[in-house]
């Protein structure tokens, strides 16, 4: 595996692609595509999920236990369950986890055959994406520093990022967080959470700076409220020209939480999707979904979150 990840149909290894040719490639097979009956037309709605799976392991580690095959199950159901064209994963245990998930979603009608998995410093707990689209562009990091009381530190579960290709003329660029969990640190929880949110800040500025028009939607689990300030910070100043926004999510019966922490007895909401500017007016609705799947509690402690985008420019 390279430091980013794996790419490509079935999970099979590939390097990263290279500059224009491979998107001349992509180019060249939307156009064919586009005169085949039954292929994605450049108005129809592509569905985006975020998905905590909590520990989706397949082997025993020193913390995690195996994740039960009536979970992975769960899990597939769930997440098929929204019809996703994009699935943003936290908590993905190895790359072999990653293609059981893969390979159930299919079973299930939901075929994403191209795959990211960032292999960053928590040896347990991975960020990943599967897709129906292709990508245009591979660019996660798996080591990202920063600095605590003069001490370097590294983002525990890396920054997923990758440009996806849904159709000729339209490219999104995702990037994928899990931020420090609220199990207790000698550095204190909360200002590991932090610091990692403002390197998010720092990804985030420079992309809306390379580009202004990046069509860009952020997403995870930030183990945060929406008053906190990790969320608050990496939301940027409101109105301003690298500012995101919180997508309003609910379920069909107006509930919101997405996590439930059984050691508290808690519900909350702490997996977001976040746009930026160039992006809010091609979303369906202006919003997002929470998945109200009966099969939620048995999949994971999260709640899957979605949206829809319409995939052309405006």
């Amino acid at each position: 595996m390279d430091s980013s990840g794996y790419s490509g149909p079935a999970g099979k290894k590939k390097p990263a692609p290279q500059g224009g040719l491979f998107c001349a490639l992509i180019l060249a097979s939307w156009l064919l595509a586009a005169s085949e009956p039954g292929q994605l037309q450049a108005s129809a709605p592509v569905v985006v999920a975020s998905y905590n799976i909590e520990n989706y392991t397949l082997t025993g580690a020193e913390r995690t236990r195996i994740k039960t095959t009536g979970a992975r199950d769960a899990v597939a159901d769930v997440a098929a369950g929204v019809h996703p064209d994009i699935l943003g994963l936290c908590e993905v245990g190895s790359p072999e986890a990653l293609e059981d998930l893969r390979v159930r979603l299919e079973k299930r009608g939901a075929r994403l055959p191209y795959v990211e998995y960032v292999d960053g410093p928590d040896p347990e707990r991975h960020v990943a994406l599967l897709s129906r689209f292709p990508f245009a562009r591979r660019q996660s990091l798996p080591k990202v520093s920063f600095e605590l009381n003069g001490v370097p530190e590294l983002v525990r579960r890396g920054f997923l990022d990758v440009s996806v290709q849904i159709n000729p003329q339209y490219v999104l660029r995702l990037v994928g967080v899990h931020l420090k969990s609220k199990l207790p640190s000698p550095a204190g929880e909360a200002l590991l959470r932090r610091m990692e949110a403002l390197a998010l800040r720092s990804l985030v500025d420079g992309i809306i700076r390379e580009n202004p028009n990046v069509n860009l939607l952020v997403y995870g689990d930030f183990n945060e409220t929406k008053e906190e300030p990790s969320v608050r910070g990496v939301l940027g100043m409101r109105g301003g020209l690298n500012s995101l926004t919180d997508l309003p999510a609910e379920d069909a019966a107006g509930d919101r939480w997405t996590h439930y922490r059984y050691f508290t007895d808690v519900y909350s909401r702490i997996d977001y999707l976040m746009v930026n500017r160039a992006l809010r007016p091609e979303l369906a609705t202006g919003r997002a979904y929470i998945s109200q799947s009966p099969q939620w509690r048995k999949a994971s402690d999260h709640r899957l979150i979605y949206t829809q985008i319409i995939p052309n420019e405006r």
